[in-house]
């Protein structure tokens, strides 16, 4: 029997090129999940809410969920680059037929496909409803938050109205913002706290978070507002519950 007779009647699997595929395929997948993961979630840098934390993990789960896909398609593609070169109209002999008129490798596609796809769909509502929960929270502080062309204003309504052009959070405290524009839209984003929201005018939008880390962080216009869009940021200093009455009552608030 001739090695091509013999290379016909081998199972894909064994098969030095398969082989080559799927050992390619887990070390790619390994690569690309822990590398991609560990890039962004450091990139975002240190969590100051458990919003923020809650979406390091999903970035995290989602990844490495999607990292079998990209870790196939580059093996597939390191396989095929480096394999043996075939030129000619008509495929090489020991080739087997095409592999989109597989049943098995369409069904498996679709199977696969469905259930990432499912998965990404329900993890995103379960998040979803959480924070929708959040913003049903008792005994939350409620802050007026108004973005103009180019810089952020905020009304502490359960504190006596007082305002401020920095914004301050007391840590460990749940805080419900309503977000609204007076001129274009804007978009209201606490950067190491993991939440954002549209900042509309004539409109109130709603957003939550529980900071529990003190620090000062960073808040920024995310949608493209106008000329000094770059420069519409802000401090958010979040303190101890005391450091933060005594703060509302040097700007005429009550504690």
């Amino acid at each position: 029997m001739s090695e091509l007779e013999t290379a016909k009647r081998l199972a894909w699997w064994k098969r030095a090129d398969a082989k080559k595929a799927v050992v390619l395929w887990a070390i790619f997948t390994l690569v690309i999940g822990y590398v991609a993961s560990t890039i962004q979630t450091r990139v975002m840098g240190s969590a100051a809410s458990e919003n923020m934390s809650s979406t390091i993990n999903m970035i995290k789960i989602f990844t490495w969920a999607a990292s079998p896909v990209a870790g196939l398609v580059a093996a597939l593609t390191i396989t095929t680059l480096l394999g043996k070169r075939h030129f000619g109209d008509n495929p090489p002999p020991e080739a087997e037929h095409e592999i989109r008129n597989s049943p098995k490798v369409a069904a498996t596609w679709v199977v696969v496909s469905t259930l990432l796809c499912l998965f990404a769909v329900i993890y995103g509502m379960v998040l979803v409803q959480k924070d929708e929960n959040n913003l049903r929270s008792a005994n939350s502080l409620n802050i007026d938050v108004t973005g103009q062309q180019w810089a952020w204003s905020f009304n502490y309504v359960d504190n006596g109205g007082a305002q401020s052009a920095d914004l301050y959070l007391p840590v460990d405290k749940h805080v419900v913002f309503h977000v609204t524009s007076t001129d274009v839209m804007h978009s209201f984003w606490i950067v190491q706290m993991g939440i954002k929201v549209d900042a509309n005018p004539g409109y109130i939008t709603e957003t939550a978070t529980t900071p529990n880390k003190i620090g000062v962080y960073d808040l920024r216009c995310a949608e493209l507002c106008g000329l000094y869009h770059a420069y519409m940021q802000k401090q958010v200093h979040v303190v101890s519950q005391a450091d933060y009455d005594a703060w509302v009552q040097s700007q005429g608030g009550k504690a």
